[in-house]
Order: C-alpha cells, then sequence, then structure tokens
C-alpha cells in the first residue's frame, strides 16, 4: 500500500459544466481525457484529475504522490480557470486538502 495526497477545490458558480468541458477539452490536446457534461477525468503528469459539475459548482479532485505535485496541479487548474472564468472574477478554487489518502 501506497500513501498519496489527496485534495479537492470548489468553485461556486453556475457555469460549472461549461468550465469542466472547456478544461477536458483543452487537456484532451497532450493527456488521455474522458467527460461528458457533468463528469471528466484527466490523466496528468502529476496525476489523476477528476471533475463534476453541479447545478452550483465545479469539483475537482486531485490524487498526487508530493506536495509539489499537488501544488503544480493546483497552479494548473487555478490558471486555465483564471483564463476560462475571467468573466465571473475567478482567483482560484477554494482547495480543501492535502489529506493522506491511501490506495493499494
Amino acid at each position: 500500500m501506497q500513501d498519496g495526497i489527496f485534495d479537492e477545490g470548489r468553485f461556486r458558480t453556475p457555469n460549472a459544466s461549461r468550465y469542466l468541458q472547456q478544461l477536458c477539452k483543452h487537456f484532451a490536446h497532450k493527456v488521455e481525457v474522458t467527460y461528458g457534461t457533468h463528469d471528466g477525468r484527466a490523466a496528468m503528469p502529476f496525476g489523476p484529475l477528476r471533475l463534476t459539475a453541479t447545478d452550483e459548482e465545479l469539483i475537482v479532485r486531485i490524487s498526487v504522490e508530493t506536495a509539489e505535485a499537488r501544488d503544480r496541479a493546483r497552479a494548473v487548474i487555478d490558471d486555465h480557470l483564471a483564463r476560462f472564468a475571467h468573466r465571473e472574477g475567478f482567483e482560484r478554487m477554494a482547495w480543501q486538502g492535502p489529506a493522506s489518502l491511501s490506495r493499494d
């Protein structure tokens, strides 16, 4: 069993589905991505992302091996959303973690 770092970011917005799809389409140019209107996954170099869109918020979950990878993942998500959601005054996700995650 190996320990990793799990983190979750939230952005309250009525446009969560649009931003989920924009992020996934953008990431699909470089990594394997699957997505629909309310759920997406991306195999990022720093670790897997899972994105969920509700009517009220975008939720991004990351699973990484190191604090440095967590910081890189946060920066990538925040930087891209700052461009995509600039009309909403987006600055950064409300990150919840890190928390320890046990994986096989």
